[in-house]
């Protein structure tokens, strides 16, 4: 070759040596060790017929022709090179190519290369600037001749130097940086390296003369995945595709040896989802290119914190029992050895790296996995890290270690938050019987009860208990948060079997225990004192101690924490909706689920959510308003949420509205069935056995037997105001007024009595006044009724009437009460009459700005798929933001969506 070149240029003719002018070297056709030069060095790489042109990294590599320099950074395998010479052999010459080795690391030898290849691409490099005579240093005019040369050009040179990591002295890089700098236009220097070169890129990059590449940018889309597979003959689905690029990071080598190894499998998608990292040539490559370079130390170091998600230099001592880690660690990062800087002195591994290294791990050093995860769950127990301590404690299988970190930070309450409920209980499944600290206990008891496996929660509790008593009193504290941990779950336990004086045993347990614990973990946590109010207040609302329940239930309604307390948040709520609706007030028990539930998502907590028992109010108060599709909708959505629980407060929940429905459907023996909660409680709830007697007695009154009915409501209390006023008006059904009277006098009210009773007790009054002949009080108190249940638009306490009302509600004033709502209202500009409509109550509903474009959308009859056409999103999106707006507005279809919207003045 350089045979050829000098051809080219002719012979070099003979020249008289004269004192006045110096003489000038030949171009030489070797470098200074006398080696002769390796064309192959010079020549731009070629693509392999699965290379994919990437035009996003192209269009920015194409900046480099404006800037000074331009920088390729990626780890081993990132595609740097294909990209840099699929890029340059788009260029119009002079285009010189330089694949770099470790041997140019001598200043001579470097520019001997650098100036062969200016040469090779008739950039010329000419005479007058020479040839570097000594493979160890480079004179200085050479370099400023070179430089003077270059600044002359009319169009610059593109000088691509491919490998440049194996560059590593630093006079190299600033004969570099005084050659560039003085260049001017003449040069446009790239290069391809996989570690950062020692050039001042902070001033290139100041002026706005540098174009950097790096690995973020050279990782591969899940798109580009799938055009890059297809290439290898293998096709796969972008969401496939986008599984894999998160395993790899989107790392080109990764992609392309997995796909060459899939291609050997029978089922390649199925291989490229489960492959072994550790046993493919992608751990080949990994060993080779990366760890076995690497001093012993480094291995060792890589190898330990392998086991580690993430590290920081002080953790990774730990596990190496060295002080060195700091500045191991920074220079693998910056070497883009598989080490990925997280921000304020934390890393991580690769995913494929980091899978590799612990098969390595296990087979270099078989045992000592068990020994790193415990010093690390040692260290980050001391540093507060809870959730890294868990999950080592548990690799380690040193249990009481796992379990003590949770209780003594005061976390058992996260079984119960559903944010990490899941992943605890699966953490913890593996923990054996054979740990047997308090801690381990509850734990136990814990996942237990979060299951609704009571029994043997309490079995675990009272071990506890008696490991506690058993003590001497000058041992440890066994610690006040074993006992506060201890207090919630009795709590909870107390809740799930109906026993409020063990809630409230619990309850002064946790206030006395309180100031035996560290301020700032009670902080952390509000989730405890949430949980343990919202158990005392569903305990005390079961027993009928509504007042008392309002109280506890409305602290935990209003703790602080954001997303820790989200789930008792959203159940305490609930339990106050359906204490609002047990008040008679349906209107407020709907706007306080509508409430809970948007809540509940705005916090990001996963759907559905919560206990259920807002749904099964919204059920019941769709009954009151005849609206009979919506409750059985209502309720077959709790069916599922309710499978298994043994809340008692549910329970009766599902009780109450499954029998009203049944009631109003004619299926009397099918209500009486369903009336019962069919739950074993310490203590019986008063309105729990009130509506079980009312739908019994509503049962017999309806199958012909008025004396049953009566005697079956000898048991309801009038200090249930809703469930009394219910009891009064089958006493009138079954001609038995004066007890109905009385029942009504006797009612006791903690407050205002809502609607529900206002309006049922004005119906039982009204129809004693007009069976005594007192037509103008019974239309007074229909009156009055029809104007309290307009805002609730509550119809069931007219239609349950009987036939009765119907000739009141058809005189003129009575009828105008009721148009529009009860019964059908004129007709518009003598049309049709209008259908008989049930509008919903004015609540309370935040729509984000999408579900609103969604939802006026609906309203202008467009089909899901020219939604997302009109809004620029994909059909799944739209879905996901309607299933937002049922849940949202309480409904199950379009229509209703849409109708319910407007009368919220939402349209």
């Amino acid at each position: 070759m350089a045979e050829t070149y000098e051809n080219a240029r002719g012979p070099t003719p003979s020249i008289p040596i004269v004192a006045s002018v110096p003489s000038v070297p030949p171009v030489p056709c070797a470098d200074p060790l006398g080696d002769p030069f390796l064309r192959t060095r010079f020549a731009v790489p070629a693509r392999p017929a699965t290379f994919l042109r990437r035009q996003r990294l192209v269009q920015h590599l194409d900046q480099a022709l404006g800037t000074p320099l331009t920088l390729v950074n990626g780890a081993a395998g990132a595609g740097k090179t294909l990209l840099a010479a699929d890029w340059a052999d788009g260029l119009r010459p002079p285009v010189a190519w330089l694949t770099v080795e470790v041997g140019d690391r001598r200043p001579g030898v470097f520019w001997a290369y650098v100036l062969e290849a200016l040469r090779a691409c008739g950039a010329s490099a000419s005479d007058v600037v020479g040839a570097p005579a000594d493979a160890t240093g480079v004179d200085h005019k050479l370099l400023a001749a070179l430089a003077a040369e270059l600044n002359d050009r009319d169009r610059p040179v593109v000088l691509v130097l491919d490998e440049y990591d194996r560059v590593t002295a630093p006079e190299v890089a600033e004969q570099l940086d005084f050659v560039l700098r003085h260049a001017g236009r003449g040069l446009r220097l790239v290069l391809v390296t996989r570690t950062e070169p020692l050039l001042p890129l902070h001033r290139y990059r100041a002026a706005g003369e540098l174009t950097e590449i790096r690995a973020a940018e050279l990782a591969f889309t899940p798109e580009e995945a799938v055009v890059l597979l297809e290439l290898h003959g293998l096709s796969l689905p972008v969401h496939a595709a986008g599984a894999l690029v998160d395993r790899t990071r989107g790392w080109a080598a990764g992609l392309r040896l997995s796909a060459l190894a899939a291609l050997e499998s029978a089922d390649p998608e199925l291989y490229l989802k489960e492959f072994e990292a550790d046993r493919s040539t992608v751990a080949d490559f990994l060993l080779a290119e990366v760890l076995k370079g690497q001093p012993e130390e480094t291995q060792g170091l890589l190898l330990r914190v392998s086991v580690l998600e993430r590290f920081c230099p002080d953790l990774a001592n730990a596990l190496t029992l060295r002080t060195d880690a700091g500045p191991i660690l920074a220079g693998l990062h910056r070497d883009n050895a598989f080490v990925e800087h997280l921000g304020h002195s934390w890393y991580q591994l690769h995913p494929l790296f980091g899978e590799i290294l612990r098969a390595h791990l296990r087979e270099r050093l078989p045992g000592l996995e068990p020994e790193l995860h415990l010093r690390a769950a040692r260290w980050l127990r001391r540093c507060g890290f809870l959730p890294e301590t868990l999950a080592h404690g548990a690799a380690a299988g040193d249990w009481n270690l796992a379990a003590g970190a949770l209780v003594d930070d005061l976390a058992i309450g996260q079984f119960f938050t559903g944010l990490r409920s899941g992943d605890l209980a699966e953490l913890f499944s593996h923990m054996g019987s054979e740990a047997r600290s308090p801690a381990t206990g509850l734990v136990h008891a814990a996942r237990d009860l979060s299951r609704y496996d009571v029994d043997r929660g309490l079995t675990r509790l009272r071990h506890v208990k008696e490991h506690l008593a058993d003590a001497a009193p000058d041992a440890a504290p066994e610690s006040a948060a074993v006992r506060l941990s201890c207090a919630l779950l009795e709590a909870l336990a107390a809740r799930l079997t109906g026993c409020p004086s063990q809630a409230e045993r619990a309850a002064e347990a946790a206030d006395e225990l309180r100031h035996e614990v560290p301020a700032h973990l009670l902080d952390s946590h509000p989730e405890l004192t949430a949980l343990l109010l919202t158990h005392l207040g569903s305990a005390r609302l079961w027993a009928g101690r509504f007042e008392d329940a309002r109280a506890a239930l409305t602290m935990a309604a209003g703790a602080p924490g954001g997303a820790s307390t989200a789930l008792p948040r959203e159940d305490s709520m609930e339990h106050l909706a359906l204490l609002d609706y047990l008040n008679g007030w349906p209107g407020r028990a709907e706007r306080k689920v509508l409430a809970a539930v948007s809540e509940a998502e705005r916090v990001g907590l996963p759907q559905p959510s919560g206990s259920g028992i807002g749904k099964l109010v919204l059920a019941a108060v769709a009954v009151d308003r005849h609206e009979l599709g919506r409750a059985q909708a209502l309720l077959d959505e709790t069916a599922r949420l309710l499978s298994g629980t043994r809340d008692p407060v549910m329970a009766a929940g599902r009780a109450l509205a499954t029998a009203r429905l049944l009631l109003v459907k004619g299926r009397a023996r099918a209500a009486v069935e369903a009336a019962d909660p069919a739950v074993s409680a310490a203590v019986a709830s008063p309105w729990a056995a009130g509506n079980e007697a009312l739908v019994a007695s509503a049962a017999h009154l309806a199958e012909g037997r008025p004396d049953e009915a009566a005697e079956v409501l000898q048991g309801v209390s009038a200090d249930q105001p809703a469930c009394a006023v219910e009891a009064a008006a089958i006493h009138v059904a079954a001609g038995r007024t004066g007890a109905a009277m009385d029942l009504l006098d006797s009612i006791r009210t903690g407050g205002p009595a809502g609607p529900a009773v206002t309006v049922r007790a004005a119906l039982v009054r009204a129809r004693a006044a007009e069976g005594a002949g007192d037509t103008a009080t019974a239309r007074r108190l229909v009156a009055q009724a029809l104007l309290d249940a307009r805002r609730e638009r509550l119809r069931r306490p007219f239609l349950d009437a009987g036939a009765w009302i119907r000739p009141l509600l058809a005189t003129a004033p009575l009828h105008e009460l009721a148009a529009g709502w009860l019964t059908p209202g004129p007709p518009r500009h003598g049309g049709q009459p209008r259908p008989e409509s049930i509008p919903p109550p004015l609540v309370a509903v935040e729509l984000s700005g999408r579900e609103r474009d969604v939802l006026e959308r609906l309203a202008r009859m467009m089909s899901t798929e020219e939604i997302a056409a009109d809004l620029y999103v994909s059909v799944n999106t739209v879905k996901t933001h309607l299933k937002s707006v049922y849940r949202k507005l309480a409904v199950n279809r379009r229509g209703d969506a849409v109708r319910r919207a407007r009368d919220l003045r939402l349209l």
